[in-house]
């Protein structure tokens, strides 16, 4: 593809690949708009990623910072390479070298698909910057974002903020960092959590599952939680469960028109980037299901981030309460406020939140000179 192609009124300011030959390591990093701060957002590693995904991911980090008001810009880095491979470390290692350029004066790496607390650890110590990498382990003064379980915590509290979810069902699509915190906060707060997910299949009961026994086999078992837990049904039957709450939290482009006509929901919060085309955002709107988009609902990461990039060179650690609290409140005011955005504008959930994180990333962009 022709990375010229990618470039349009916002950005990206900058595409960086680079490779190394002993590892067989590609990677990219797309640095999107920092018209509001220097480029922050989070790296994935997959066999398949591509220059295209990554760049709209990064756009995706440009609206997320906006679009909570914090003062970062959006960028996003990905590597191709198979994260369960015994040279990820080397990969990993030789990513950070090659971006050296880059990171952490332009670029702060972030945990993402196929990337733990280690690797982040791993990535300081290549780069010998304690600040070059958000989410390290707490015992080196990092902010554990899985650990805390940041994401699907605020997912939870959107849904929360919009629903009593007392007693009410939710599905949640996706059992991994984001999907089985966000299913623990659900049942904390009285939720009944109807059907989850995992590559190897889906669980279904009506009656609502064992949510602490279903963590407690993940702990164990990874992805194959599901098949420990039983009676796995196929991928695609936690969507279309009937629910009050419908959360995809796993990878994008899983709800596409068609789709969105069957869904027995009242509320979507979007845990995944990205999980629903514009063509089902339109068909939900007009079927009166209330859709929170992905980079207001799943923004409890970036907030629990700014916390980190805030203390990163600091010799005190941030108290994780406190960026609970902050991830709840805030995110739970700018869910209420996006609903009145899209009813006072006349448009989508997602049509509003992007209107009005454009209107703050224009305003700095003209404030800075770059643009008329």
């Amino acid at each position: 593809m022709d990375v010229l192609e990618l470039m349009d009124e916002w950005g990206p300011e900058k595409v960086v690949c680079v490779s190394d030959r002993r590892t067989g390591m590609k990677g990219v990093l797309v640095i999107d708009n920092t018209a509001r701060g220097m480029g922050k957002g989070g790296t994935r590693m997959t066999p398949n990623v591509t220059v295209a995904e990554i760049a709209r991911l990064a756009r995706v980090m440009t609206w997320k910072w906006a679009g909570v008001d914090l003062f970062f810009g959006g960028a996003k880095a990905g590597i191709v390479f198979d994260p369960s491979s015994p040279d990820k470390e080397a990969a990993l290692r030789a990513f950070a070298r090659k971006l050296s350029n880059e990171v952490p004066r332009e670029y702060v790496l972030g945990l993402d698909v196929g990337l733990t607390e280690r690797d982040a650890a791993i990535v300081q110590d290549e780069l010998s910057d304690r600040g070059a990498m958000m989410g390290a382990p707490a015992q080196l003064g990092g902010l554990p974002y899985d650990e805390l379980g940041v994401t699907g915590y605020g997912v939870a509290e959107v849904a929360d903020e919009l629903m009593e979810l007392r007693g009410k069902r939710v599905a949640v699509q996706g059992f991994g960092a984001v999907g089985a915190a966000a299913a623990k906060r659900f049942a904390e707060l009285g939720a009944v959590v109807v059907a989850v997910s995992s590559v190897h299949g889906a669980l279904v009961d009506t009656g609502g599952l064992d949510v602490a026994r279903l963590l407690k086999l993940r702990g164990e078992f990874g992805d194959l939680a599901v098949k420990e837990y039983g009676d796995v049904r196929e991928l695609g039957a936690e969507l279309r469960v009937p629910c009050d709450v419908l959360v995809p939290a796993a990878l994008q482009d899983v709800i596409d028109a068609e789709l969105a006509g069957e869904l027995d929901t009242t509320l979507v919060v979007e845990g995944a980037n990205l999980p629903t085309s514009v063509a089902a955002q339109e068909v939900l709107a007009r079927r009166g299901i209330t859709v929170v988009p992905d980079f207001i609902a799943n923004a409890g990461g970036v907030v629990a981030a700014a916390f980190g990039m805030d203390a990163r060179y600091s010799p005190f650690p941030v108290n994780p309460a406190t960026v609970l609290e902050a991830v709840s409140s805030k995110l739970r005011a700018n869910a209420a406020n996006i609903i009145v955005e899209a009813r006072s504008r006349g448009t989508t959930t997602h049509a509003a939140a992007r209107e009005l994180a454009q209107e703050r990333v224009l305003a700095a962009m003209k404030l800075r000179g770059r643009v008329a």
